[in-house]
Parts: C-alpha cells; structure tokens; sequence
C-alpha cells in the first residue's frame, strides 16, 4: 500500500502555536493552563475543519505533560506525551458521540469517569459530535457534567450548539471557534506547497481558500485532490476546470459586454457557460459576487474587502473605473431577484437571460446620461448671405437656410435696399450621441408625454344638470351592450342630481349597488370627466329611504326571489347540498 498521508493529518497543528486563525481561543486556554485555572468542563462549538478537535487534543495532551515549557507546549518526551503520540493513552478517551449516542453508552463513560489515571494528573474525556447524544443520553450525563470527580475533565465538540440542551450549556465554559479567514487558509496552503516542493499559483490557492469557505480542513482535502503526483504544480486553469468553477474572466468578459450594450454577445456568452455544463443559479450568484466585488473597489477604504490576487484585483480595479456606481448598486438587486426567483420558475434559463438584458438596458441608460452630460459646445457662427431683394421675394430663405446649416437656433434676415440679405445664425451645443442597437428614446419619449400631461392645466368647464344625466344615459346604454346588467341597473335605478357644480349625487337601494359601482367608478369617472371636459368632477352615493327590496342582485337573493315563485327549489338545494350563496 501506499504511505500517503493526507494533508489535514499530515499537517494537523501540535501544539497551540501551530494553530490556523483561533489566535483569541488558543491564547485564553494556554493562559488557563499556565495559570493552572481549568474549568472541568469546555464546549468547543463552531464550523467544521476550523480546529475545534485538534484544539481538544492539544489541551488535553497539554493538561498531562510532565514538562510543560514556559511558552505552555507540551515536551513531546514525557510517558504521557509519548503514549499520547503513539495513539495509547489510557488518560486521554475520545468519543464519537454520532456512533455511540444511546444511553447505555454514556453510562459506561460515566462508570469508567471514576478511576483516578494511572499515569499523569487528568483523565480527560473528548466527546466529539456531542448534539448527536439522545435526549436521554443528555439527562443520564448531566450529573456527572455537574459534579465531576477532580480528576475528570470533559471536553465536549459541535458543530451545532443549538441542539444542545441548555442544561448541558449552563454547566460548560463555551468557546466559539471561527471560519478561517482567507489569507490564513492562503498563508497555510503556501507553507504545505513549499513543504512538499509544490509550485503553486497564488491565484490558484485563493481560488481553493475561496472555495473551501472557511474551513482549513477542506482547503486541504482540495489541494490534495489537485496535486498530481508526476507534476508538482498547481495552477490557476487547473484549479478551474478541477474544481468546475466559473473563471473570473467569464464574469469579466459578459461585464464588459453588459456595459456595452452588446446584447448579442452577452446571449452567447451565456449560452457558452451553460454548454459547458455550468449551473445557470451558480453563474447568476458568481455574477452577483462579482458586481459586488467590482462595488467595493470603487471606494479606496473598502478595497481591503476584495480577497483576490494582486495581478486579479488590478482587473477589477480597471473594470470598476468604467461601472457608475448606480449601474452596480441596480444590478445586484437583479442578480438578488433572479436568485429568489430562480427555483420557483418554470424557464430557469429565460428568467437569467431576462436578468442579463436588463441589466445591458441599465448600462446603455447610464452610458447615455453620462454622454448627454458632457457637451461640445460649439462656437456660434455668422454667415453673411448677399442675394438680390427681388430673390428673396420669391425664395423662402429662412426655410432654406434651416434645412442646410445644422442646429440652428435661429434665423435673422436682414434685407437691405436692393443690396443684400445679411443672416445671422446661432448654433446651439452639439451633443455626442451613443450609437446601440436598443434605443430608451421611445421610453423617453412616452415619459415625456406623461410629464406634459401631469403638468397640463385642469379641466374645468361648466355644465348643467341635463347635460350631465344625457352623458350619464349614454354611459349606461354603452355599459348594456356590454352586457353588464347588475351595473346598468344601478346606474338606471334613480337619476343622479347635481347638488354642487361638480359633486353628483345618486341615490342606490342597497350595499350591493354600492359595491358594484366602487367595482366601476374608475371608468364612469373618466368617461363623465373627458365627455363634460371637466377634471373636477365627483361622485357621492347615500342609500334611499325606500329601498328597493324586490330587485335582486347578489345571488343569493336572486334564489330567494325565485323560492318565493317555486317554493320546490329549497327542497332541490337541501337535497343537492347547494349553496346559494354561489
């Protein structure tokens, strides 16, 4: 068999030094040990690969050396250090709390917990995994966790704190380890390279710590999968097509695209991604980490935020000069959108490719702006034109001399005795005019038409009674050929009287009508404003004292008035289960 050892055993810390990014935890502990002030019960809890296990072996080795230096390291020479190493300390138990969570399990640890050690001052107890215990496994520990013997020291691991009892918390000094930060995770894969005689990428090794997400034990597991054995290398395009990540240049690239309005080659760019086997959810959510990236470098104070290589962080820093900071902020709610949209639509694909042209919309909008900001102002220019009077009595010259200079502003003629027609032209700012295949101008131009109409003076004719209720029939009659019946009987029930100038008034018999016309007052509204040309028109309802009762309109009346000619169909409906109301 082979002698390969994995990374994340091979290199597995020794001593509280050696430990990657719990400098605050491994600090406090070798404090407690040097002043010789130990709980006898700890819970490390925290993400996986972060340390948790390996600081539980190192305390507990700690705890038992006979030599203990002055930097609180174990000798590594003592009995209970070499047993220790050599995988054979009676002192020292570990418990996998995923396998052997019943309550006959930990009532043996409780049996063994207490006999002294024979060798050394602590027997120490590593109960990994320890939210795997049973309920009542819990309970059958919690004594023995409340008062232990002063020999016994527990030393609990989880991954989730949160199913802990909270009994079992109250009695245990907590330590909550961290993520590995990036450049920890980078640092620590550097020194292994160099230790194995790896020549490794920088950007290939940031692109494993990113992938890892904060545990170091998976950063190792990655790089051992990458190492080939006949070529100790590792670079940036293996770890890409390894790893089956998205390289940052796709997401350069369709950025570019994006702010340049260039549609086509944004569809081909995606329906390249999606080809070669990547996840459209995955592109979308990589695209927001980059826009976010790009983000951050627009602000000097924030680019510490971006954890890439120096050669990767001078191309975001080139592309985020040509993103406005508007166009960033409106495409990451996008990209947000598209992902809590994504699983709940049935064309996955066209909802990303909706995103993308979106957002290529959002980038000719404020390439556009930008453009209309900045103007050439051009210098105004005099043109002096001599024709003859009896010309310029029959020629339009002011026509002429619009349709042949550009920009003109304006047009002076100046026509002297029979001599000559001297003109003066202005020519105002000329603007630079971004060519694209997709124009906002029919945009623009609707919201124009909206703004014009908005600050349009309002109507305000004046109108008599009779004139109002000819507009109303006529409104009615339309509403019939419609075929809505149960409106034009309210509006036919009773004439609408004018109490004010512009305040109708009509009387209904019941909450039903009352219903129906709030269902259509929006259109009656309009359709009385625009035939009166008045803005200022409304409408009051009151019910009338002498409501009309025998005209049914909900249909549950409707049944009502049809029991009281056929009384045989309330036998119909209880037999049938029918609800009238229906």
């Amino acid at each position: 068999m082979s002698d390969f050892v994995v990374s994340a055993r091979k290199y597995r810390p020794s001593t509280f030094t050696d430990v990657v990014g719990q400098l605050a935890i491994t600090t406090t502990l070798s404090k407690a040990i040097k002043d010789n002030h130990l709980a006898q019960s700890f819970l490390f809890c925290g993400p996986r690969g972060v340390g948790k296990t390996t600081c539980a072996r190192i305390l507990a080795k700690t705890i038992n050396c006979e030599n203990i230096s002055e930097n609180v390291e174990a000798c590594d020479k003592c009995e209970s250090c070499t047993s220790f190493n050599e995988h054979h300390s009676f002192n020292i138990h570990e418990l996998d709390a995923a396998s052997n969570n019943s309550v006959d399990d930990i009532r043996n640890l409780v049996d063994q917990v207490r006999f002294a050690p024979q060798v050394g001052e602590y027997s120490i107890y590593i109960i990994d995994e320890v939210h795997m215990l049973s309920s009542a496994a819990f309970n059958a520990f919690l004594k023995t966790l409340e008062e232990p013997p002063k020999h016994a020291i527990f030393i609990l691991a989880t991954t989730e704190k949160h199913k802990i009892i909270p009994t079992i918390l109250s009695r245990c000094q907590i330590f909550d380890f961290k993520s590995i930060g990036m450049n920890d995770i980078i640092s620590h894969l550097e020194y292994v390279s160099k230790s194995e005689g790896i020549n490794a990428e920088k950007d290939a090794l940031h692109i494993v710590a990113q992938k890892a997400g904060g545990s170091l034990r998976d950063s190792l597991s990655m790089f051992d999968r990458l190492v080939d054995s006949t070529d100790l290398s590792i670079s940036y395009k293996s770890v890409i097509e390894n790893l089956n990540i998205l390289d940052h240049d796709y997401y350069l690239k369709i950025t570019n695209q994006i702010i340049s309005n260039d549609v086509s080659s944004v569809m081909l760019t995606i329906n390249e991604i999606l080809q070669n086997g990547f996840d459209a959810h995955q592109f979308i959510m990589g695209l927001a980490s980059h826009l976010r990236d790009l983000l951050v470098c627009k602000d000097p104070q924030t680019l510490v935020l971006l954890d890439k290589g120096e050669e990767l962080k001078s191309k975001y820093l080139s592309q985020s000069e040509n993103c406005e900071l508007s166009f960033l902020i409106k495409a990451l709610r996008m990209c947000n959108k598209c992902d809590v949209e994504y699983r709940a639509s049935k064309n996955q694909r066209l909802l990303v490719e909706l995103t993308l042209l979106k957002m290529t919309t959002i980038g000719q909008f404020v390439s556009e702006k930008k453009n209309n900001n900045s103007q050439i102002i051009a210098p105004a220019k005099q043109v002096e034109v001599k024709i003859k009077q009896e010309i310029v009595e029959e020629v339009p010259v002011i026509e002429v001399l619009h349709k042949t200079v550009d920009q003109v502003e304006k047009v002076e003629v100046v026509v002297e005795e029979k001599v000559e027609v001297k003109t003066v032209v202005k020519q105002e700012p000329l603007r630079r005019v971004r060519k694209s295949r997709f124009s906002l101008s029919d945009v623009m131009d609707d919201k124009k038409e909206v703004e014009t109409e908005l600050n349009a003076p309002k109507k305000s004719e004046n109108f008599t009674e009779s004139r109002m209720r000819e507009v109303w029939m006529l409104f009615a009659e339309k509403i019939n050929k419609e075929g809505k019946m149960n409106l034009f009987i309210t509006l036919t029930s009773s004439d609408p009287t004018l109490e004010e100038e512009t305040l109708i008034n009509l009387k209904i018999s019941n909450d039903a009508q009352e219903k129906i016309l709030d269902e259509n007052k929006i259109e009656l509204m309009d359709h009385l404003r625009t035939s009166l040309n008045n803005d200022f028109i409304s409408l009051k309802t009151e019910l009338s004292e002498d409501k009309k009762s025998d005209v049914p309109y909900t249909p549950k009346d409707k049944f009502i008035k049809m029991t009281e000619e056929n009384p045989h169909l309330n036998t119909l409906q209880q037999k049938l289960g029918l609800d009238p109301d229906y």
